[in-house]
């Protein structure tokens, strides 16, 4: 079976790679997503603007906890560090 492409037609846009499940997802793709609904919504029945203040606000909420959740692997990475400087420091030369 021959298969004929149209004329004028495109290709596909490439898919990017897949993400690592929904912990990748970013603001990028929230942004997308929200436009997307906004596009394919009825127009006569829109989402409700509540609802719409409501996702964008558990989405900075859950931003600003992995950004923070980021934050004290930083800090407890630099206090181990701390931890074991102090501990080479006090320990006796073995002769």
């Amino acid at each position: 079976m021959t298969v004929n492409t149209i004329p004028g037609a495109r290709a596909p846009a490439p898919t990017p790679p897949h993400k690592a499940g929904l912990a990748a997802l970013d603001q990028g793709d929230f942004m997308t997503l929200m436009t997307k609904q906004m596009t394919m919504q009825d127009p006569f029945n829109p989402v409700d603007q509540k609802e719409m203040l409501a996702q964008m606000a558990q989405f900075s909420s859950l931003a600003g906890t992995a950004e923070m959740a980021e934050t004290l692997k930083s800090i407890a990475g630099k206090l181990d560090a701390v931890l074991a400087a102090q501990s080479a420091a006090t320990t006796p030369p073995t002769a």
